[in-house]
């Protein structure tokens, strides 16, 4: 059986009632609302492992705004460039449009609890948070394994996200190597070959 495909220039909702055939896929379940199109496709995205990072900048009133995602990429060496999205209704998405410099803090595996802080609705976020200012004043998150200061470079329109394109200025590495990772909904942790 092929993929059903929507036609051409028809309206995104056209993907309502599309099926993917794929070796060992279910195809006897064809989703017939868009809502459930989109949690079964953000379910297969959890597949993919991803680091955990909280993005941090100022905001015009110089307050520190602060969110956690999980979609960082990089972009380039030479120059060096990376990238990220944040959903267009974020109420924090005008901080961040509007920012000059943000960092990236890629969170250790200890750091579940700074994960669930930044990704809750709590408004005090940075309420006794360790953190020093970067660039531009940009909290960096103490006990990282990774931070990268950037400027910012571009923004692209991504359908219900914004794109982000920053040029890192400075990065630094943290003495915690193992990383916090997101994968199926949850948080794991990298095993070494001795625990396996």
């Amino acid at each position: 059986m092929r993929p059903i495909r929507p036609p051409l220039g028809s309206s995104p909702n056209a993907l309502e009632t599309a099926v993917i055939d794929l070796p060992g896929s279910d195809t006897r379940h064809v989703r017939a609302t868009r809502d459930l199109v989109c949690r079964d496709f953000r379910d297969a995205l959890g597949s993919f492992a991803t680091g955990v990072t909280v993005l941090t900048t100022l905001a015009t009133d110089g307050k520190p705004v602060g969110l956690t995602i999980s979609s960082f990429n990089t972009v380039s060496l030479d120059p060096p460039l990376i990238l990220w999205s944040l959903a267009c209704d974020s109420p924090r998405l005008a901080a961040f449009r509007h920012a000059g410099h943000y960092a990236v803090n890629v969170l250790a595996a200890d750091q579940e609890v700074i994960s669930n802080r930044f990704a809750s609705r709590d408004e005090d976020r940075f309420d006794a948070l360790a953190f020093t200012p970067g660039l531009a004043g940009v909290p960096l998150i103490q006990g990282c394994s990774a931070w990268f200061e950037c400027s910012h470079e571009a923004h692209y329109p991504g359908g219900d996200h914004l794109i982000f394109l920053g040029r890192v200025q400075r990065f630094a590495r943290g003495q915690t190597a193992d990383p916090l990772i997101f994968h199926a909904g949850r948080y794991r942790r990298l095993h070494s070959n001795s625990e396996r």
